[in-house]
């Protein structure tokens, strides 16, 4: 049992932690709530994909309020026509914000697409795009996970000054997530100007994955870290504080407690 989940602040907050301030474990009750609920057996589909699309409407939210440019502006309400003072001025969101969110097509598109409605709705909806990629893991004889291999991607132009968006529902390994962010870092057209993923549930070995390969220069957004397989007296301490003694993932690389395969739950692809 993790202690950090026994006592939980009002929505709004951060859980405290030692994996640098490029990590944001989002204390949110509610989703915590509708997030035990997407992992229970008994979770099926279509509520599988309700509850999906229902944790990433709040999971890009979240990071729109907490990292997108913002502008003022000042705007006419409804009283405007009979007061000088009838405009709201004061902050909004940048509509120009230009956005790409990136389909790892391995557990499905509906995360991403899910963030690519809710940035179109929210900002101006041109300098919004969705790019695809085709990702899985790849596997050795035992079972046992080896890497990444992607066998196609579908991109729709540059990413330079755009602020890159990663939805992808289970932060395991690290590992497709890690091949995707590196091909738009080697692209010649120049880097994006934030990089960002947005994951439900993460693992230490995944927050250590992208911290050594990008120093920390991509930023993680999850609500949930599961560390189940570490030592009870870990378990007890504040997130990080052993790091290296924290593990998340079975010897088939499945998060545990986690929510299963993902993909084959997202998919009907159970046996």
């Amino acid at each position: 049992m993790d202690h950090n989940f026994q006592h939980l602040f009002t929505a709004g907050g951060l859980f405290g932690h030692a994996y640098g301030t490029h990590v944001n474990l989002l204390q949110d009750p509610l989703a915590l709530t509708q997030l035990a609920r997407l992992c229970h057996p008994n979770c099926v589909q279509p509520e599988v994909n309700r509850r999906t699309d229902w944790l990433y409407r709040n999971l890009v939210r979240e990071v729109i309020n907490r990292e997108f440019p913002r502008r003022m502006v000042r705007s006419e309400t409804r009283m405007s026509a009979h007061s000088a003072l009838g405009f709201y001025e004061g902050q909004i969101i940048d509509p120009e914000t230009q956005v790409t969110t990136v389909d790892i097509a391995r557990a499905g598109i509906l995360p991403s697409m899910t963030c690519f409605q809710e940035l179109c709705d929210v900002l101006n909806p041109k300098g919004v795009r969705q790019d695809h990629h085709m990702t899985n893991r790849t596997l050795n004889a035992e079972g046992h996970v080896t890497g990444a291999a992607t066998s196609g991607r579908k991109i729709a132009g540059p990413t330079n000054g755009r602020i890159l968006l990663f939805p992808d529902p289970m932060g395991a390994t690290g590992g497709s997530l890690t091949e995707a962010i590196r091909f738009y870092l080697d692209q010649p057209d120049g880097a994006p100007s934030l990089i960002i993923t947005l994951d439900l549930i993460i693992t230490p070995e995944f927050i250590r994955r992208l911290t050594d390969e990008f120093k920390g220069t991509v930023k993680i957004y999850a609500y949930r870290l599961d560390r189940g397989l570490s030592p009870s007296d870990v378990l007890k301490l504040p997130f990080g504080e052993r790091w290296k003694e924290e593990r998340g993932l079975d010897d088939r690389q499945y998060i545990v407690p986690g929510a299963g395969g993902m993909g084959e739950v997202m998919n009907n692809a159970l046996e």
